[in-house]
């Protein structure tokens, strides 16, 4: 059973990129790697041998195609869910009747789940048994990463397949196989295309095959004349405007994008952290995360080596609230490369997890008296607090004594490193009473 399948009629109704949908394993563009001739998935479903597994990628790569593909190759029943509309008690009823389908007529039963991360917890454990007994094999689909989407007994009974986004290459193809084909296409109007045309369509798609098609058939749509038409790339700018730059902010690419800003600061490279800044902003990103994230860097990667990093990150943080975008994004322009062309040092980090992991591992913490609290006027006489204390000024200013609990005495917790104000850090504490070399 195929579920996909539209009548004659709805299909010359259906957009461009709905019509244009590969029918075919080699119609499908960019994902070489995944079902080209000999691959692991292309085998099993040219043996209609398929195992369960989870398609993931960016939107219009050509996920949901696979799936009706192996609609339309398979002899197993396949069955169609949709994610936000279908509750634990469909799932049930689809495993029921998958059982009953093997049991009498020997049939499998293929269940295609469409964003799949948007089943929760309870759908997934309804889901589990029959997937693991084999009642039902899984082919899920998701943008969103499913090691965070999808609890882990589920995952460990699926295999994962990636989809990349397209290349401008893979657009182009697609582009000139929607002018070119007469049935589905538009292929019946006299249309051209130039290459520059092509190319800005593939900037604004991002990888997006559904995008593409959507541009070119809007263009056409608006400004065809007697079935014919030259687009251009001023037809293109109309249609597209402003480039958008495709983020989500509560999915992986989230967490992606951020990951790679912080770690081209951390690896000093001013130009790609600007890049990846300016890809937060333009993708609509809270700037208050942005200034969050200087603020940690500054402290976790920069630290000592440069004490006025966290001055900086702070006084943009501080610029996003007061200004806003967009000129804030100035402020933060000005900080990340601070941030960038800083020493750098992880000191303050390391010391104090080194810190916390001796505190962990101490049975009993108890507070040398001599430097417990002595606000109280008896503290002193009553309990001994504060006898034996030396007071620092009385001796110039520093003078040696213990100030660890006795179990710890001697720890080092913190190393200066050897960048920036560090190197100053380091030799000053050389010179101290209580170093400990």
């Amino acid at each position: 059973m195929n579920l996909f399948d539209f009548n004659a009629n709805n299909k010359k109704q259906a957009p461009l990129a709905y019509r244009m949908r590969p029918r075919t394993l080699d119609e499908v563009m960019g994902q070489e790697h995944m079902i080209g001739p000999g691959s692991v998935l292309r085998r099993a479903i040219e043996r209609d041998d398929l195992h369960s597994f989870v398609l993931y990628g960016p939107p219009g790569t050509g996920k949901t195609s696979i799936a009706q593909i192996i609609a339309a190759m398979t002899n197993s029943f396949f069955v169609q869910l949709q994610a936000v509309t279908a509750g634990v008690g469909d799932i049930r009823k689809i495993a029921s009747d998958a059982g009953d389908r093997l049991k009498y007529y020997q049939q499998r039963t293929i269940l295609f789940v469409d964003e799949i991360h948007r089943f929760n917890k309870s759908q997934q454990d309804v889901l589990l048994p029959f997937v693991e007994e084999g009642t039902l094999l899984l082919i899920g689909a998701t943008t969103e990463n499913p090691l965070y989407e999808l609890n882990n007994a589920l995952l460990s009974r699926v295999k994962l397949y990636i989809l990349e986004a397209l290349s401008p290459q893979a657009i182009e193809q697609i582009i000139n196989s929607a002018l070119k084909d007469v049935e589905r296409g538009l292929g019946q109007y006299q249309l051209t295309i130039s290459p520059a045309a092509i190319d800005m369509i593939a900037k604004a798609a991002k990888g997006d095959a559904r995008m593409a098609l959507n541009i070119l058939e809007t263009t056409v749509n608006s400004f065809m004349g007697n079935n014919h038409l030259a687009i251009e790339v001023p037809l293109i700018q109309k249609i597209t405007g402003q480039p958008l730059v495709k983020y989500d902010r509560r999915g992986d690419h989230h967490y992606d994008t951020i990951s790679a800003f912080i770690k081209s600061i951390r690896g000093s490279d001013p130009d790609a952290a600007l890049f990846w800044l300016a890809v937060m902003i333009e993708g609509g990103e809270d700037p208050r995360f942005i200034a969050r994230r200087l603020i940690v860097h500054a402290a976790e990667d920069i630290g000592l080596a440069d004490p006025g990093a966290l001055t900086m990150a702070n006084a943009a943080a501080y610029a996003v609230d007061y200004v806003g975008l967009p000129e804030a994004r100035i402020p933060l322009a000005e900080a990340t490369i601070y941030l960038c062309t800083a020493p750098k040092s992880n000191s303050s980090k390391q010391s104090i997890d080194n810190a916390i992991a001796a505190a962990r591992q101490q049975a009993k913490i108890s507070v040398p008296e001599h430097i417990a609290d002595t606000s109280h006027s008896r503290s002193g006489d009553l309990l001994g607090k504060g006898k034996g204390y030396k007071y620092p000024h009385h001796y110039g200013g520093y003078v040696k004594q213990q100030y660890l609990p006795a179990a710890l005495e001697g720890s080092r917790f913190y190393n200066p490193g050897s960048n920036g104000y560090e190197k100053k850090i380091a030799q000053f504490m050389k010179y101290l009473p209580n170093y400990k070399d």
